[in-house]
């Protein structure tokens, strides 16, 4: 997957590009080793996240998108949608 990020202060990217050179890596490696070593720092080890999750953590994630979801159809349309393209995973309790 690719995505561009804009509007990168002019410090933080010369932090990454020192950083890409003093680990020889390319600053698109380094890049991904920053992302990845934040998201370790804030999540944990994300890897097990779908099975670690917590359920507080759950609910401040829903929390953090509630009623920023913008959609035309109507709340009808949207249950259906959802439980047409629903798989089996696992059960949560909230």
């Amino acid at each position: 997957m690719n995505i561009t990020i804009r509007n990168i202060p002019e410090e933080v990217i010369n932090k990454i590009r020192t950083l890409s050179q003093v680990e020889r890596r390319s600053l698109n490696n380094e890049i991904l080793v920053v992302l990845e070593r934040g998201l370790n720092e804030k999540l944990g080890d994300f890897s097990n996240l779908k099975t670690n999750m917590t359920k507080t953590l759950q609910v401040n994630i829903w929390r953090g998108i509630a009623e920023k979801w913008e959609d035309e159809r109507s709340s009808e349309e949207m249950i259906k949608d959802i439980y047409e393209h629903r798989t089996k995973g696992r059960d949560v309790e909230l």
